[in-house]
């Protein structure tokens, strides 16, 4: 017999809540309590740690400005602002999985309630419960785990039971797993208080799951999609009614009919500056229609920059108990089964009232249970007021009733994520809330049998609540399952918890393989839940590996440190290959996941492929700017942040390995610059010969004067020579204004040491330029006043503009370098010096090399870098950016947060089911979009791969031939030829005597390592009437 089943009880159920301070004390209370977990003193706050938020922080517009935490954590008395803490009562293992992801995004304080203890049950889908922690009150046991995920964010249990006494305490509530009467008590107070407390229920039932919220009678969104407003350069308006506003072809525009836009910088048509929005008509992809009218404006003459403005959106959600009524529209998810949210809200209603007449859940398997359960939803159609349902789906209510206890690990992680990022939208009103109603199903993910009822019982294990819903055939392939994961990043760590709590690979037969060859940085631990700042350092799949290992003992598996490239294939080999079930991407990068998708092509092995902002094959490529853009005529702060990061690494990484290169052997180095011969290498020379002749540093001094005249060549030289060459009113040689739009004419920038942006990037690169010679820095080099009494000291050259001076301003040039007929005398004569210049080196003098790393705050690479492209867009007139925003776009930061994450492997989990259980139909399987800032799903089924067929044969790309036996060329041709097809090319040759292996090592010099039992070749075939036949790839197996 099942053991019986916990007591429903529904003032237990789960509550999470962003909490404010009702007075003074409590507001003291929460401060004093947070400056002890922080060190700070008197609950001072301190600025957000950009390191370790950094990726979080560049999510589309999550946050505008970066508060300080005792803006939006701890109030200040007084008066006592809200402040945002989380509070769970009778926990499930969906609100604890949402609890810890606004634990990483570092929303504050959090409290969790709850009366329940847990059971073995738990273990199934709650990673911060332990086989010790049976009998334990659920929320006792696990605010310790939450707390070390973030000691910044202060983490409570209240085991007492919720009332609306303790909701009053809060700014947001999260309710799981509790009963309609109590939900829509709770709803109704949240909803009269001012200002409203937002509401959010969620409830995970096997394979199906819901969301509900409710922030009020009236919540504004600041900004419903959360990216940057959109621009456009102006090329043209018209004096017409309406005027057209044409823009350069530079960027498609994305405006849309109805947007609001703002003008700047336009001469000519000045009146347009006003800062009037005005709203855009007949939009199309370089122009659009305003409705001013604008023949009684000046002419257009040049300039301009149109930006989107971004209207608040005002919501008004109905209460709980009137959208159960009439929910209104669903949030869909997946089409093909458009039909089914009606269906569930009956479903979740119906369970509500079993719960209450049996005092627990439908038992699974159980007849008489399904038989009970499906009167209910009908009664419920019968009663609810139109439109009713003309049909009841009572297959699909019979698998919801089943599993209706269980709350499975894949769907707590993606509905975790969901609501986690559903509280960030009530906190700060960024991105647009679910509204209001969403229910999904991943009821394709059962298994394709019947399953016996027998096969659904309990076994006193932790994976009770899967098997439950899965059976227990399906739980051994889970557990005896061959997985590779590659990757051990946001993704691998979510992707490991996951599997560890469904017990994948922790059978007798079963194996996990993780590798990742990268070390564990500060930026990582706000969404790389499995690591603590202790692990810094680490390398991320052996600490992964050790924390999933904690989270289920039985979990076998091996952790590597190499890269999944060709040059580890002695590593992947073919055995490894072929004994894998599955293998599940974790990698941010696009090239790392092509080869391992190649992989599993080659081995046919089914990829799991997850991740955040990923360009497919079908998106547009990223636009490059042109070189002579980037480095001449820069319009935006892209442009400046590519230049200030391209002379940051010459100045300071490849000059110094240029400089070394020739230390390290003289003579090697001159061969090679003379056998080059061109206009690259003398300019390495040349960098190299300056390096250490008039640019060379024997003190600190030496290198603030080193930095004082690089500001005055960037900045002003530059600028004054360019304007020269082509002053303001240049002409092209089609007799067009060269200072047209794009291009943005420049202004040179005087230095003042009283600028304490031009003191900053003295102090960057003076720094950073005596870290390159070995030059000890002095106390007194971050101090700003000091430093300016220096720099106020350096004499600089007056610069005046050269005649005859070639700047590349060819939007195809691939190389600024400029080709001259002496190139080679050049060279020999900067040898020359370059010896005489070695000379006066002390022995084995050897410059560092730095290489650019943006995620250390404290080693002023960002500091230069920001520096170097805020003045050169002050140069322009571009708008500035600050180092953070800088870090984003010069790092080539992807954005990630960590409700994504959980949201997105959860999804993948659920079709690790089926892979694993091998017997699905491609309809079955889902590919999925999703977009939690709008929020969007769009799920669809994978396309079928193209069948190619000749005579009675046929293939797909996922095919192979394989051949056995060590065959001559002639065998080989042969064995076509017996299939109807005539092989006109191999690609290893045509020596037909010779064996296949033979002829691939000594014409086609392929090697052929020990370990690899088979070569593969390409070849090329027609049939009887000549038509050429696109085969599938060949392996000979010759051992």
């Amino acid at each position: 017999m099942s053991p019986p089943h916990p007591k429903f009880a529904p003032a237990n159920g789960t509550v999470v809540g962003l909490e404010k301070a009702r007075s003074c004390a409590d507001a003291g209370e929460v401060a004093a309590k947070r400056a002890k977990l922080n060190g700070t003193r008197n609950g001072a706050a301190t600025e957000i740690d950009e390191d370790l938020h950094s990726r979080q922080l560049q999510c589309p517009r999550l946050w505008t400005q970066r508060p300080r935490r005792r803006d939006w954590f701890v109030p200040p008395p007084p008066p006592p602002p809200a402040t945002s803490p989380i509070h769970p009562n009778n926990s499930s293992s969906t609100a604890f999985l949402q609890q810890r992801t606004l634990l990483l995004l570092e929303l504050n304080p959090s409290r969790c309630t709850t009366s329940k203890m847990s059971q073995v049950w738990d273990l199934s889908a709650n990673f911060f419960l332990s086989e010790q922690d049976v009998g334990k009150n659920r929320d006792l046991a696990c605010v310790p785990k939450l707390q070390d995920l973030n000691n910044a964010v202060l983490v409570s249990a209240l085991t007492e039971e919720s009332t609306t006494h303790h909701l009053s305490k809060f700014r947001a509530v999260v309710f799981t797993d509790i009963g309609l009467d109590k939900a829509y008590e709770s709803d109704d107070y949240c909803r009269c208080q001012q200002p409203p407390i937002s509401f959010i229920k969620a409830q995970v039932c096997g394979l199906f799951g819901t969301v509900f919220c409710d922030f009020g009678p009236e919540f504004t969104v600041l900004d419903v999609d959360g990216e940057d407003p959109h621009t456009g350069i102006i090329a043209s308006i018209s004096n017409d009614s309406p005027a057209m506003v044409s823009c350069v072809d530079d960027e498609r525009l994305e405006f849309q009919d109805g947007d609001l836009v703002v003008f700047s910088e336009v001469q000519g048509t000045a009146e347009l500056n006003d800062g009037k929005p005005r709203k855009v008509k007949n939009a199309r992809p370089f122009s659009f229609s305003i409705e001013d009218v604008t023949s009684s404006y000046g002419v257009y003459t040049k300039g301009g920059i149109v930006t989107q403005v971004k209207e608040p959106k005002v919501l008004r959600f109905k209460a709980l108990r009137d959208a159960m009524r009439d929910p209104g529209e669903f949030l869909l998810s997946d089409f093909s089964k458009f039909e089914r949210s009606p269906l569930f809200h009956l479903a979740f209603q119906a369970l509500d009232k079993f719960k209450k007449q049996y005092g627990r859940y439908p038992t699974a398997g159980c007849e008489q249970d399904a038989q009970s359960f499906l009167k209910l939803p009908a009664d419920i159609n019968e009663e609810s007021v139109d439109p009713k349902l003309e049909k009841i789906d009572e297959k699909l209510l019979r698998h919801f009733a089943s599993g209706s206890r269980a709350v499975l690990n894949p769907m707590a992680a993606m509905f975790g994520g969901i609501v986690g990022q559903e509280v960030v939208k009530a906190w700060s009103g960024k991105f647009h809330p679910l509204y209001q109603f969403f229910y999904f199903d991943s009821v394709e993910s059962l298994p394709t049998y019947q399953s016996d009822p027998q096969d659904l019982k309990p076994l006193n294990s932790r994976y009770d609540a899967q098997i439950s819903v899965f059976g227990s055939k399906l739980q051994k392939k889970l557990q005896d399952a061959n997985v590779f994961i590659v990757g051990s990043g946001a993704l691998g760590c979510e992707f490991l918890k996951n599997l560890a709590l469904m017990g994948v690979s922790c059978g007798s037969k079963g194996k996990l393989t993780i590798t990742d060859d990268d070390v564990i940085e500060k930026s990582n631990l706000s969404r790389q839940f499995l690591f603590r700042d202790w692990n810094i350092g680490q390398a991320k799949s052996t600490v992964a590996a050790a924390a999933a290992s904690a989270i289920n003992p039985s979990l076998r598996i091996d952790a590597l440190q190499n890269c999944a490239s060709p040059d580890t294939e002695n590593v992947f080999h073919d055995t490894f290959w072929n004994g894998l079930d599955v293998v599940v991407n974790a990698l941010d990068n696009v090239t790392a996941r092509m080869y391992v998708d190649l992989r599993c092509l080659y081995f046919q092995k089914p990829l799991l492929e997850s991740g955040h902002w990923v360009q497919t094959s079908s998106d547009p490529p990223e636009k490059q700017a042109p070189m002579c853009t980037v480095h001449s005529v820069p319009h935006n702060i892209d442009h400046c942040l590519t230049w200030a990061r391209s002379e940051f690494e010459g100045l300071l990484e490849k000059t110094p390995n240029e400089v070394n290169s020739f230390l390290s052997d003289p003579a090697q180095y001159a061969a090679a610059m003379r056998k080059a011969g061109d206009a690259q290498a003398r300019e390495l020379a040349e960098r190299v010969s300056e390096c250490l002749s008039k640019e060379r540093c024997n003190t600190f001094e030496d290198c603030i004067t080193w930095a004082r005249l690089r500001y005055e060549d960037y900045f002003s030289n530059r600028v004054k020579q360019l304007t020269f060459t082509f002053p303001e009113d240049a002409a092209t040689s089609m007799g067009t204004p060269f200072w047209s739009a794009p291009k943005r004419f420049p202004r040179p920038l005087h230095f003042s040491a009283t600028d304490s942006s031009h003191i900053h990037f003295i102090m960057a690169a003076s720094i950073l330029r005596a870290e390159s010679f070995g030059i000890a820095i002095p106390d007194w080099a971050k101090n700003t006043s000091k430093l300016a009494d220096v720099v106020n000291k350096v004499a600089v050259p007056k610069f005046k503009p050269k005649k005859g001076v070639s700047i590349v301003t060819d939007e195809k040039a691939t190389n600024l370098s400029s080709t001259s007929v002496d190139d080679v005398a050049v060279i020999d004569d900067l040898l020359t010096k370059l010896e005489e210049h070695a000379k006066s080196l002390h022995p084995g003098f050897q410059m560092k090399a730095i290489q650019f790393e943006k995620d250390d705050d404290t080693n002023f690479h960002m500091d230069l870098i920001s520096g170097l492209a805020n003045m050169r867009a002050r140069n322009y007139s571009i708008p500035e950016v600050d180092k953070l925003k800088a870090k984003f776009i010069a790092g080539r930061i992807i954005p990630a947060i960590a409700t994504s994450t959980a949201m997105a492997i959860g999804l993948v989990c659920l079709e690790l089911y089926k892979v694993i259980a091998r017997e699905h139909a491609i309809e079955d399987y889902r590919n999925t979009f999703a977009n939690l800032a709008l929020p969007l799903f769009s799920m669809a089924e994978p396309v079928p791969t193209k069948v190619m067929k000749h005579q009675d044969l046929s293939w797909t790309v996922w095919d192979r031939w394989s051949i056995k036996g060590d065959l001559t060329v002639a065998e080989l041709l042969q064995w076509f030829s017996d299939k109807g097809l005539s092989a006109y090319s191999v690609s290893c040759g045509c020596s037909l005597q010779k064996k296949v292996v033979d002829v691939a090592r000594d014409v086609a010099k392929v090697e052929v390592p020990e370990y690899r039992r088979h070569i593969d070749i390409v070849v090329a075939c027609e049939d009887a009437d000549g038509n050429d036949i696109d085969i599938p790839l060949v392996s000979v197996y010759f051992r």
